[in-house]
């Protein structure tokens, strides 16, 4: 039985390459092969609608295993990650409170955001109070200036509690850059430099904890195409490296207290494909310093040179993207979280933040928390994502767009890195007017409906209306009610991009900042325009004619002023236009 079940296929002959063409060019019937079939991204390569076995031939990605050097297919020998929700606190007992019930409900990872007065060892004795360091992941980000004392703090903590050192895992995220590019202050390196290389100072006992984060989820949440998030990170990543190699800190450790936070945009496969040739660019990088493993007689990751692979593994948290959420529809947002906690667990990150489908509007609730989190359990528990490494390995589509994202992702790296490095790139404002363009191309394919958003751009909710959620212009989502933005002065948001900040900090940028508008404002603003007005306009659809043409017809213009909220009045059509004039008229 087993012989005919291996046979089977064999009787099957096969198809050429050539065939299939042969097939399709038929099938075409005199169309264009690349300009009906050939999707030319934005990302800089052309995707073919079929791939074959001979086009992964002599990919490096091909030979590669999990665990193992160039981590293309994770940094580990198994796919689980950390279940992670962010706790924005502003009371310690009040965030302890939370962060327990939260643990209780499946989450793994907490991310703390803390107040710079926040940081003292009382209130931090008073947030961890009955959280066990050992079985949690526990991240932390406050002001770049603080982060060296919070480590301090947290090291004597986990101290005086006897935690076993090399069972606590966690982050502080100190990111000086991110600060330049959300919020255009330059920053000198010497300030760079000295709070980062204090910061590693400060957790010396805390050998798991990264506290040198790498953000280009900031790039992500302004629209940045893929390869250029990409490019920029690795560049990000070794500016920090080379500078703290350069101030004095051991190349391996400086390494391996690196931390990247993507951002995981709508592009299914893509995104897979991001992450793994992510971890294979930064191995290469990190090889290129020879770090020397403290530790080469009896590590067995170690290569023949000495060269200490283990600071080669990229470690990656990943959050789900604000640039493509929407307000209407909302729940839409849900669908868009999925698609991208599936590219981004696929993909083999370490620790995920699902945002809820309300961010966009309001500050998140019980409901939509437990749906985030949910989630992601029911990726493990159900889906069981967790028990296969890298699935994506050996697709011929998969493996192909590896290498063509990791390709131009490091010409772009290559180009920063011509230009004096990624601080050198921030402080032109090169980096800011690149991802900036993306994103007003983003934008204007939105507006001409070239990039969908379904529900917004595309088959709105007719009915729907915005009732109390924000219509704040900057589109942050936080603490915004009647049209403005109350964040404050000290927003971090990074909303304050240019004349859409409504922080009251905008005059403040000392170089170019992101802007981080989402991509739905402009419907949505007018949808609230419309809304808002004394007398809501109306669309009366008034059909004749051949049913299947007028039913089309009726469906696009429907679309076209339903996006911007009119009110649109339907029929079944009419014999003559003076039926259908005098139903208008009725219909006032």
């Amino acid at each position: 039985m087993s012989e005919k079940k291996e046979k089977l296929f064999v009787e099957f002959p096969p198809v050429s390459t050539e065939q299939w063409m042969e097939k399709i060019t038929a099938d075409l019937k005199g169309a264009d092969f690349d300009k009906k079939l050939v999707w030319k991204t934005n990302e800089g390569f052309n995707v073919m609608p079929f791939y074959r076995e001979e086009d992964i031939k002599g990919l490096q990605t091909t030979e590669a295993v999990p665990g193992a050097f160039p981590y293309v297919r994770g940094t580990k020998d198994n796919n689980n990650w950390y279940v992670r929700q962010d706790i924005v606190v502003t009371d310690a007992a009040e965030a302890n409170k939370k962060a327990l019930d939260i643990l209780n409900k499946g989450i793994t990872s907490i991310g703390f955001k803390l107040k710079v007065e926040e940081v003292d060892a009382n209130f931090i004795s008073t947030l961890l109070n009955g959280i066990h360091a050992e079985a949690v992941e526990l991240n932390f980000k406050t002001c770049v200036r603080q982060s060296a004392t919070l480590g301090a703090i947290l090291a004597d903590y986990f101290a005086s509690k006897k935690y076993d050192a090399l069972k606590l895992q966690g982050s502080i995220n100190c990111d000086p850059i991110k600060k330049m590019l959300k919020k255009g202050k330059n920053l000198d390196k010497s300030f760079i430099v000295e709070n980062l290389k204090a910061t590693i100072e400060s957790v010396k006992t805390l050998p798991f904890y990264r506290v040198v984060n790498v953000s280009p989820r900031v790039l992500s949440n302004a629209g940045a195409y893929i390869t250029q998030e990409l490019g920029y990170a690795l560049a990000w990543g070794n500016e920090y490296l080379s500078s703290l190699t350069e101030a004095g800190v051991d190349t391996a450790l400086a390494a391996k207290k690196i931390k990247f936070n993507f951002g995981i945009g709508g592009n299914y496969f893509m995104e897979i494909a991001k992450f793994r040739a992510a971890r294979m660019l930064w191995a290469k990088i990190v090889e290129a310093y020879k770090p020397v493993c403290p530790r080469k007689d009896e590590c067995p990751n170690v290569a023949k040179d000495g060269t200490c692979l283990c600071a080669a593994k990229m470690r990656i948290h990943a959050t789900t993207s604000k640039y493509n959420k929407t307000i209407f529809d909302a729940y839409v947002n849900m669908l868009r979280t999925q698609t991208e906690a599936m590219s981004a667990t696929l993909a083999g990150v370490d620790s995920l933040t699902v945002k809820g489908y309300d961010s966009t509007f309001q500050k998140a609730d019980d409901f939509s928390e437990r749906i985030a989190r949910n989630q992601q359990l029911l990726l493990k528990e159900e889906s069981h994502f967790d028990k296969v490494v890298d699935p994506g390995a050996g697709s011929y589509y998969i493996e192909t767009l590896t290498a063509s994202i990791a390709e131009q992702a490091w010409k772009l790296f290559l180009e920063i890195e011509e230009q004096g490095g990624f601080l050198a790139a921030v402080k032109a404002g090169t980096v800011q007017n690149a991802v900036n363009a993306t994103h007003k191309s983003r934008f204007d394919a939105v507006a001409k409906r070239k990039e969908i958003l379904l529900g917004t751009n595309q088959f709105p909710n007719f009915t729907e209306k915005a009732g109390d959620k924000a219509t704040c212009t900057c589109g942050c989502g936080c603490n915004c009610e009647n049209g403005k933005c109350n964040c404050g002065p000290d927003c971090q948001c990074g909303c304050n991009s240019g004349s859409n900040c409504c922080c009251g900090n905008e005059n403040t940028t000392e170089i170019p900042c992101l802007d981080a508008t989402r991509e739905a404002t402009q419907f949505e603003a007018l949808r609230f325009a419309t809304e808002q007005a004394a007398k809501q306009p109306k669309v009366f659809m008034l059909t004749m004619g051949n049913l299947a043409m007028r039913l089309a017809r009726a469906q696009f213009s429907s679309n076209f002023f339903g996006c911007a909220g009119y009110q649109i009045i339907d029929n079944l059509g009419f014999d003559t236009a003076e039926d259908g004039i005098a139903a208008a008229q009725k219909a006032g």
